[in-house]
């Protein structure tokens, strides 16, 4: 959920109601501001009201990105516009080309993408496949077409097509 707090907006990551012996109840929030990142926990009474964040969510394409901008296109009317990496993130390591995301909005401005749970990414450059190789937890370092370094079993070759769990930055399987 997105809140609105101290005219800022918040993502809240976990809620903790608490009711310690004979005091008042309170609720502990741990949230992430949107704006500058940086994590916080705040208490709120019982007479504290906070508003929830109305989003917009749109469905959008990635295209390619200069080095400076990201570039998107709205699946619905097709518009292009630009996000920077201050608003990806680390989302930067998971986009390749025609990867549909969300992309919310909070009024008409973009504040946070969501990548889908897996991204079926190539391998660029690994140690070569070892013959007979069987599933073990022996794990190589491979990078992938955008950068990004997934711990993969040894099986795996240059050229293979790997699925990465975007949450985690883990390899999942073969794609």
């Amino acid at each position: 959920m997105v809140i609105k707090f101290n005219n800022e907006l918040y993502s809240v990551f976990s809620v903790n109601h608490r009711t310690p012996g004979n005091l008042r109840g309170f609720v502990q929030a741990k949230m992430r501001s949107l704006r500058s990142g940086s994590m916080t926990e705040h208490r709120f009474s019982s007479e504290d009201r906070v508003e929830r964040a109305v989003l917009e969510e749109v469905e959008m394409e990635y295209l390619y990105d200069d080095g400076e901008y990201y570039y998107f296109m709205n699946t619905e009317n097709y518009e292009q516009m630009h996000l920077t990496k201050d608003i990806l993130g680390d989302g930067t390591n998971y986009l390749i080309p025609q990867l549909k995301v969300h992309v919310e909005f909070y009024e008409g401005k973009p504040i946070s993408v969501e990548l889908p749970a897996t991204v079926d990414m190539t391998v660029v450059e690994t140690e070569p496949g070892l013959k007979g190789a069987t599933v073990s937890n022996v794990t190589k370092p491979a990078k992938v077409e955008t950068g990004l370094v997934v711990q993969v079993p040894p099986f795996i070759t240059e050229g293979e097509k790997i699925r990465v769990n975007t949450a985690e930055g883990t390899y999942q399987e073969r794609a």
